[in-house]
């Protein structure tokens, strides 16, 4: 008898996965034959073996932030990575997430999957700058200077309160002025102006009635003082002093006014 053998490959998807059938004929030197046939079935089941980026948090501004790329290896064939990249934003322009999903195949079609995730936050806050302390008369100009801010990532809105803390008089008073620098993912930076107004100016008389000489069975009139202030009201009072002459006619009236804000 001789035996011979025929093979036949039959290629699948990929290197790793294919078929070959083996038909045995069998002769006798009479010629009567016989045949029959095997199959071997070749197959890769085993996924790529996959290495990923680790996860990683970073700051906003902290440029660039890395998007490495990911390795596999299989027992045997070629493999192909792909990745998906989804961005999930948070509360602002400096606070989101990336989520990075690979997938290596090999070209029997077996896969491996696996995600990256990178956080990337906004913690630090606005830098705040603020108009300066100052001390200003009641009756000068009183500059309410804006605020400006700058920050490391994204937006921001400056907030005021404005408190006003009486003195002891109408011209003497304190203000003081918060400002609040939020950016859009929640940091905040407050500093505070304070604006002193005070009152260091005297009141000025408009009138005083004019000296006279009179006689003394005459009238012999007493008529007010009037003074203006520069922030606030004004009292005025009189001292009075009479010094005698050599008789009963004949004296001096002196009134002294003071005019007190």
């Amino acid at each position: 008898v001789i035996i011979e053998v025929v093979a036949t490959t039959t290629p699948g998807s990929g290197v790793g996965c294919y078929s070959i059938t083996r038909v045995f004929t069998a002769t006798d030197d009479c010629g009567n034959a016989t045949s029959a046939t095997q199959i071997i079935t070749i197959e890769d089941t085993t996924a790529p073996v996959l290495t990923i980026p680790a996860d990683y948090t970073a700051e906003c501004s902290d440029a660039p932030h890395p998007m490495d790329d990911a390795s596999a290896t299989d027992n045997c064939g070629e493999v192909i990575i792909e990745v998906v990249a989804t961005t999930t934003p948070g509360s602002g322009v400096g606070c989101y997430t990336i989520e990075r999903v690979f997938i290596a195949t090999d070209d029997c079609g077996n896969a491996s999957i696996a995600t990256q995730i990178i956080t990337i936050e906004d913690t630090t806050a606005p830098v705040l700058t603020i108009p300066s302390d100052y001390t200003a008369e009641c009756s000068d100009d009183h500059p309410m200077d804006d605020a400006s801010a700058t920050d490391n990532c994204g937006d921001f809105t400056i907030d005021l309160v404005e408190t006003t803390i009486a003195g002891a008089c109408a011209g003497d008073y304190s203000i003081t002025r918060e400002f609040t620098a939020t950016d859009d993912c929640g940091n905040a930076t407050s500093a505070t102006q304070t604006i002193t107004i005070i009152d260091t100016t005297s009141p000025e008389f408009t009138s005083i009635p004019a000296d006279y000489t009179a006689e003394c069975s005459s009238d012999h009139p007493m008529d007010d003082a009037s003074a203006s202030d520069n922030c606030g009201e004004v009292i005025i009072s009189v001292e009075t002093t009479v010094t005698p002459g050599s008789c009963i006619g004949d004296y001096t009236i002196t009134r002294v006014f003071t005019a007190t804000d």
